[in-house]
């Protein structure tokens, strides 16, 4: 079921002193990186039998918590003067205060022994400095390697060596399955809370462009965003996000966002200091399904709202009014999964589009662009 953007979503980097510093900034800056990360291997776990189970998570928390660092943060504020209180300061010989330091919290994870930390973009939006504090105690500066704000993560680098890195975990999960949300909740210091997930593949749910969200009941609270979702053995599930909430606080509705995810946009911002994606150059208007008995496996279709001029999707053919109904040999089903799939292709790959125009279908071939920089 498609959720509405109208909830209430909230980013769980926590705010200490400003509110308004846990939203999203353009134009983050990037810097260039080396092409290589160590990266633990992957672990591969037997699956665990409806007659078996921990009876202690233990191992599993002092596995991965070592691997879950706290984020500090600051940035300079422009702040805004009452206009009566600006012409008393001046009568008075006092000048007006402009600016102002603001600083917020959240948490992250060590993904390479050398240094690299996985976080949410909105954790370090706007961030003058970086401060990661280690489970060890060591609190040192964070160099921000680049962010994804399709997807709301960012990668830092620290310069410190022999880290404990917690390995992406290996398997498919599945729904059911026993999860730990490691993080630094309002502040207080490391937190370990424990649930199932509630679902998989979540999107449509307006947080990101890019949605493949884990669902849990762990609970999970502001300044726990960049933080560990983790399996039973200690190996990293996803990176959590957002909450659904009324009151500020869990309410059992928590979304990370899942390790395949995780992965491909650290390797990419590592490699290229940004994640390099497929572009068409449409605008999607939303979905129209078949009438009838669905022909060739297609159970709907997208209808394409504006091409742009000169962009991948105009050269091929396509035109304002066309339905999408297939990509390559995928069935279109909502315009979620089309940005997805374009998305999953890498510039200058040609790729079959099956539209529907004047009732009538027709394949194009389309020779993928790159998708520009979010801002």
């Amino acid at each position: 079921m498609r959720i509405s953007t109208a909830l209430p979503w909230i980013l769980l980097a926590g705010v200490v002193g400003y509110v308004g510093v846990d939203k999203y900034a353009p134009d983050m800056p990037t810097a260039k990186a080396p092409a290589a990360i160590i990266l633990p291997p992957p672990t591969s776990q037997p699956p665990a039998t409806t007659l078996s189970g921990p009876m202690s998570y233990a191992p599993a928390v002092a596995k991965a918590a070592p691997a879950v660092v706290n984020i500090y943060t600051t940035q300079t504020v422009q702040q805004s003067v009452d206009p009566f209180l600006e012409q008393w300061l001046r009568f008075h010989g006092q000048t007006t205060p402009r600016e102002r330091s603001a600083s917020s919290l959240g948490s992250g994870v060590i993904v390479s022994s050398d240094g690299y930390v996985l976080t949410n973009a909105h954790v370090v939006a706007g961030a003058d400095e970086i401060l990661v504090a280690t489970h060890d105690g060591r609190e040192v500066a964070a160099k921000l390697i680049g962010t994804d704000p399709d997807t709301d993560l960012a990668v830092l680098k620290v310069a410190l060596t022999d880290l404990p890195a917690l390995p992406f975990r290996a398997e498919a999960s599945a729904v059911g399955d026993v999860v730990l949300a490691i993080g630094n909740p309002f502040g207080v210091g490391q937190t370990v809370t424990q649930g199932i997930i509630s679902a998989q593949g979540r999107s449509g749910l307006g947080i990101n462009t890019y949605e493949d969200f884990i669902q849990t009941d762990a609970a999970i609270n502001p300044g726990n965003s960049g933080g560990a979702l983790i399996d039973v053995q200690g190996n990293l599930m996803g990176i959590n996000t957002a909450i659904y909430s009324r009151s500020g606080g869990s309410m059992g509705i928590g979304f990370a966002i899942a390790a395949p995810i995780a992965q491909q946009v650290l390797q990419e911002i590592i490699a290229h200091g940004h994640v390099v994606r497929g572009w068409l150059g449409i605008e999607i208007a939303g979905q129209r399904q078949q009438d009838g008995p669905p022909s060739r496996s297609r159970s709907g279709s997208v209808v394409v709202a504006a091409v742009m001029r000169q962009g991948p999707a105009d050269k091929a053919g396509l035109k304002p009014g066309d339905e999408l109904v297939q990509i390559e040999d995928v069935a279109v089903s909502s315009a979620d999964q089309v940005i997805r799939q374009i998305g999953g292709y890498k510039p200058n790959t040609k790729v079959n589009l099956v539209v529907r125009r004047d009732n009538d279908d027709k394949t194009l071939t389309v020779t993928m662009g790159e998708r520009p920089k979010a801002k």
